[in-house]
C-alpha cells in the first residue's frame, strides 16, 4: 500500500472550459506545470479524478473522453511526470443519456472513484492526498479518508461550511497546494 496524490481535473490542473473534449482546448491552469512537476520528486502515483457529467447530459460520448486522457497524459510527460491512471464519473442525476443518467456512488462528492483507484493501484487512502477547486473535491477526499487541499482560485461557489468539507489545507494556486504535499511527505519545497 502506498499514498497517492489525487488530482480534480477541470478548474484545478486545466483551465475551465466547460464540457470541454477538445485535446487542443486543454490548458493548464496557472502554476500547474510548476507544481506537477515539484509533485513529481514524490515519486507518488499522480491519478486524475474527474466528473465527467456531459456523458450523461448528452454534450460528449464516453468515447471522447479517449483523447482527453492522451492529452492530459502528454501535458503531464511534458512536466516531467506521469499521468498513473484517470479515473472519471459519467453520471448525472439530471442526465438523459441511459445508463448514465442517475445518481451513482462514483460522482463527487461520493468517494467512489477514489476507492476504485485504491483497490487498481494498493493506494493507502489514509496517507493520501486530494487536490482539488471545489468543495465537491473536500468532500470526496474527507468520505473516502483522504486528507485535502482546496485551490481557492474562485471555482468555489457554494461555501457549505459543514465539517466533511473543510478541506485539511487551503491555498491560492496549484503550485501552492504541491508544496503543501511536499512538506506533508517531509520534502523542502
Amino acid at each position: 500500500m502506498k499514498p497517492a496524490i489525487f488530482l480534480d481535473k477541470d478548474g484545478t490542473l486545466l483551465e475551465n472550459v466547460p464540457y470541454n473534449v477538445e485535446p487542443r482546448l486543454m490548458r493548464y491552469a496557472p502554476t500547474v506545470a510548476r507544481g506537477l512537476s515539484r509533485l513529481g520528486t514524490l515519486g507518488r502515483p499522480l491519478i486524475v479524478i474527474s466528473n465527467q457529467p456531459g456523458v450523461a447530459l448528452g454534450k460528449f460520448t464516453v468515447q471522447d473522453l479517449v483523447p482527453v486522457r492522451a492529452r492530459l497524459a502528454a501535458m503531464f510527460e511534458s512536466a516531467g511526470v506521469r499521468l498513473h491512471d484517470f479515473y472519471y464519473c459519467p453520471h448525472h442525476p439530471l442526465g438523459i443519456v441511459a445508463p448514465y443518467a442517475g445518481a451513482c456512488i462514483c460522482r463527487k462528492p461520493m468517494p467512489g472513484l477514489l476507492h476504485a483507484a485504491a483497490s487498481d493501484h494498493a493506494i493507502d487512502l489514509e496517507a493520501s492526498w486530494f487536490i482539488g477547486d471545489i468543495l465537491d473535491d473536500v468532500e470526496a477526499a474527507w468520505r473516502a479518508g483522504c486528507r485535502s487541499i482546496l485551490v481557492d482560485n474562485g471555482n468555489e461557489t457554494e461555501w457549505d461550511g459543514s465539517p466533511c468539507r473543510v478541506p485539511d489545507r487551503v491555498v491560492s494556486d496549484f503550485d501552492g497546494a504541491s508544496r503543501e504535499v511536499l512538506r506533508e511527505f517531509g520534502w523542502t519545497a
